[in-house]
Parts: C-alpha cells; structure tokens; sequence
C-alpha cells in the first residue's frame, strides 16, 4: 500500500488528473483491503492462516502485473484496489494478526505489535526503492519489479505458516476460555464493536493525512518528492519502534489504555504539522508522527482479544481493522479532495485533528468502563507464552 503513495505524483502527471483523482486508487486500496480482511479472517479462523496467506501472494503478484499494464487511471486504481487491496493485502495483515495472538497469553501484546510491525518494516525499506525506481526505470517497470517480488519472497514464507494455531486444538486455550457477560457493563458485544469499529474510523482518517499526503506535500513545498519519501519512510520507521514499544506498553495496561495514549499522542503530532512546515521541521515532525501513531492500530487487534472470545478473533479483528482501513481510504481521498479545494494543505491537517479528538473522545468513554477480560486457568506452558 506504500507502493501507490510514492507513485502518486507519477501517475497524476501520467493521467493528467488532480490531487483528488490521483489520490483515488489509495482509497480503493484502503477499501478492498477493509473489506477483504473480513472475509479472509474468517476463513483463517476456519482453516488456518497459510492458505489466505498463499492467495494472497498470488494476487499481489496479478494487481501489480495489471497496474503496471494501465492505460488509465481507472485501470489503475481498479488494479490496486481489487487485486492488490481487496484479494492481497487483506489476506496477510488480519490473518497473521488473528493467528499469532493464538499463540500467547502473557505476552500476546508484544506479539501482535511485532507482527503488525511487519508493513511499518516494508513502510521503512520501500519508499526510497520505488521512489528511486521509478525515477530510473519509470513507474510501469518498478511495478513489474515489485510484482516479481512479491511472487518469490512471500509465496515461500507462506509454507512456514502450516502448523495451526493453540486455539484449534484440543485442550488450547479455547478449551478453557468462559464468554464475560458484557451486558452487565451497559455495551452488548455489538455496541463494543461498533464503538471499536467507530474510533478505528477517526483514529486512520488523521493518520492517514500525512502518510498519504507527504510526498506530495514536500513536492508543493518545492523540496522535491525524493525528501518526501525519505520522510515518509522515516515516519514508519520510528512506527516499528513505536509498535514494539506499545506492545510492552498493551502488556502492563490494556489495550484500551494504549490506544489513548496513541491517539492524544497523534494528536498532537498533527497540531504540529499546522504549525510549521520547514525541511528540518517536517522531518522531525514526521519522526515523531511515526513515533506517536505506531501502536494505534494493532491495540484494537489487543481489545478484541481482551474482550471477546478466541475462536471469533479472525473476524471480529476483521472487523474492526476493516473500519480503520475505511478510515484510511477515506482520509486519504478527503485530504487531497480538500487540497483541489483550498490549494492547501493546512485545512487538510486541520480535518485530521478533528477526526482524531473524536477517536480520542470515543476510547475516553470506553475507558471508563470497566472492560471485561476473560478469566483463564493457565497451565504452565501457557502462563510461560
């Protein structure tokens, strides 16, 4: 999904399109990968997570072919957001998420956030690459590059996924998981995911201001889209860190308490990007945007596992990523739409505080109820997990 940010000023100038129509085919990538991450949560739930994982490959490896063939704009965006949104993104990142939150008890923040961290890794490393490609060889052949890719890296990493989660099996943790009775709190199960759902839907449309928008940005600015993407790629590296930190965090509070943190600390990064925009400035901003934003998203994979029972974890952490990547979409189309509009940038970054007070507005409610968790006779092995 980085792949169409460092694009972006390419193909608007291919196409001859505005910021808002180049900004589309992001949001349908948003779009398919929400909507697929459902869908391939349950079937992992079902059957385990090499499966989604191998189609997932191969569909990445399609979506970039096609793109690379585009005519047009349409093309293109249909290309990123059937093939390699809806039928290849979605069917690693929910997942992997659902599976390897399975596997530990103890300590199953930190290993969700190590996982999430695995597209803030390729966030880092892949900017500069396609930025520098495409200055090269043209965006058509960096897609046919990254589509090989794809094919001999993830399709073999997916053999290593056969084994089944605890979950499944006999005696694993779902052996000795109770539902908690929600409805003694005032939230049925469906208000706490529509709540969830809600936040997830603020918390990415400020996110996804500036790690849609900076190439971009720093190219209207005059510094050129090369610093845009060092910066970008600075943002999801501090996000590794970030992610990492915020399972450590997720393990002494909750997730609840972490997804606070997050969003007030976002917040604040954006109030930020208002204030100033020199180079130095916006590197450093950016940094910390990457250092703040990190742990948001996988602390609602954490809450749904605190609070629901394990065996529904694939789709209803489908769910609620689905609605942060709707979040995404949206924020992503909505920031350039809002540019075309105002030939700034600032009301754009103004939007995002807004949508994040409300994110921030909704966990505070949440938190002030006493979220239930599912009471567990650990055995030793998994007390030790």
């Amino acid at each position: 999904m980085w792949s169409v940010v460092v694009a972006l000023p390419a193909v608007q100038a291919e196409f001859g399109v505005e910021r808002g129509g180049a900004s589309l085919p992001f949001s349908l990538t948003m779009i398919g990968y929400a909507l697929g991450g459902v869908a391939f949560g349950r079937v992992a739930d079902r059957f385990g997570v090499m499966l989604p994982v191998i189609f997932g490959a191969v569909s990445l490896t399609l979506g970039y072919v096609a793109a690379a063939f585009a005519t047009g704009l349409w093309q293109f965006a249909l290309a990123y957001g059937v093939l390699v949104g809806l039928l290849g993104c979605s069917a690693t990142f929910v997942p992997l998420l659902a599976d390897v939150s399975h596997w530990f008890d103890r300590r199953r923040g930190i290993a969700v956030t190590i996982c999430a961290s695995g597209n803030y890794i390729a966030g880092a490393i892949w900017p500069p690459v396609v930025e520098h490609f495409i200055g090269t060889v043209g965006w058509r052949q960096t897609h046919l590059g990254i589509a090989l890719f794809c094919a001999v890296t993830i399709l073999p990493l997916a053999l290593l996924l056969r084994r089944r989660a605890p979950v499944h099996g006999a005696g694993g943790h779902a052996a000795s998981v109770s539902r908690p009775k929600l409805g003694t709190l005032g939230l049925r199960p469906s208000v706490l995911q529509a709540a969830l759902a809600m936040a997830g839907v603020c918390c990415c449309v400020a996110m996804s201001m500036p790690q849609v928008q900076i190439v971009a940005y720093c190219g209207d600015l005059g510094y050129g889209v090369a610093h845009g993407a060092q910066m970008l790629s600075l943002m999801l590296a501090c996000g590794i860190v970030s992610r990492i930190g915020s399972g450590f965090i997720a393990d002494r509070i909750g997730g609840l308490g972490t997804l606070l943190l997050g969003s007030v600390a976002q917040m604040t990064a954006l109030m930020l990007y208002l204030l100033m925009n020199g180079l130095t400035s916006l590197y450093v901003i950016s940094a910390l945007f990457g250092l703040f934003q990190g742990g948001i998203v996988p602390s609602y994979a954490i809450i749904v596992r605190e609070c629901f029972p394990a065996k529904e974890a694939g789709t209803r952490v489908g769910v609620v990523m689905m609605a942060t990547l709707f979040g995404m979409a949206l924020g992503g189309w909505m920031s350039g739409w809002i540019f075309d509009l105002t030939g700034s940038y600032r009301a754009a970054f103004g939007n995002g505080v807004v949508w994040n007070l409300a994110n921030t507005l909704i966990v505070l409610w949440l938190i002030m109820k006493p979220l239930p968790r599912f009471a567990r006779e650990r055995s030793p092995s998994e007390a030790g997990g």
